[in-house]
C-alpha cells in the first residue's frame, strides 16, 4: 500500500506541470541496457551495449503521451569475453560495420495503473523494423543533491533475433540450439529533467 501511495504521489509530480511535454535526458552514467539469451540451452548469456543515447517526454498532464528514443551504438557491446564481442560485431550477427546503430523509437502507451504501463514502439536493427512492446515501471521522482529533477524507468520486452536477421545458430549433437533465438531485453533508466534554457527563463 504505501510503495502504490508513493508511486502515485511520485507520478502526480511529474504531472504537475501543465502544458508542453517536458524532456527528459537519459543519464547514461546511472542506466543500463542489457540482453539475456539461452546458451546450450542450460545457461544464459548476457551482455549491454555501453554507449548509447536517448530521451523522454512527458506530457504535464497524461503520461500515456510520453515519448522515448533510445539510440546504442552496436561496437559497444559488451560480454566481458572479448572473442566473443568481436564475434557480435561481425556480420554473422550484428554486422557492425554495415549496421554501426540499433534503435527504438515509441508510437503508444497504454495500461498506465499504479505506476506501470505498456510501451510500444518501433525497433530497428540491421535496418528491419518491427513493433514490440515493453513491459515497464514507473520508479518516481526525485530531486538530487546536484540541483537535477530525476526520474527512474525499468522496462523489459523478449523479441526473436531472426526476425531482425541476427541469424547465426548451430545445432547441437544432442538437439537445441547452441544460442536461442528469443532475446530478453532489459533497460534500467535514470533520466534527467531538461533546464530551460537560458532565453526561455528569460521571457517568463
Amino acid at each position: 500500500m504505501k510503495k502504490t501511495l508513493l508511486i502515485a504521489v511520485s507520478a502526480l509530480m511529474i504531472m504537475a506541470t501543465p502544458g508542453k511535454a517536458d524532456k527528459w535526458n537519459i543519464d547514461v552514467a546511472h542506466s543500463t541496457l542489457t540482453f539475456e539469451v539461452s546458451h546450450l540451452v542450460i545457461s544464459k548469456a548476457k551482455g549491454r551495449f555501453t554507449d548509447f543515447t536517448g530521451s523522454i517526454d512527458f506530457d504535464g498532464k497524461d503520461i500515456s503521451k510520453g515519448k522515448v528514443e533510445i539510440i546504442a551504438q552496436i561496437a559497444s557491446v559488451d560480454t566481458d569475453n572479448e572473442d566473443r564481442d568481436e564475434h557480435l560485431r561481425s556480420a554473422e550477427f550484428f554486422d557492425a560495420e554495415k549496421y554501426p546503430t540499433m534503435s527504438f523509437k515509441s508510437t503508444k502507451v497504454s495500461d498506465v495503473k499504479d505506476g506501470k504501463f505498456k510501451l510500444t514502439g518501433d525497433l530497428t536493427i540491421k535496418n528491419v523494423t518491427r513493433s514490440v512492446t515493453f513491459d515497464c515501471e514507473f520508479r518516481g521522482v526525485v530531486n538530487d543533491p546536484w540541483g537535477n529533477t530525476r526520474a527512474g524507468f525499468s522496462a523489459a520486452t523478449t523479441i526473436d533475433r531472426q526476425n531482425f536477421n541476427v541469424s547465426w545458430s548451430s545445432i547441437l549433437e544432442g538437439g537445441g540450439l547452441a544460442l536461442g533465438n528469443d532475446v530478453k531485453l532489459i533497460l534500467e533508466f535514470e533520466a534527467t529533467k531538461a533546464k530551460p534554457k537560458k532565453s526561455e527563463e528569460a521571457a517568463k
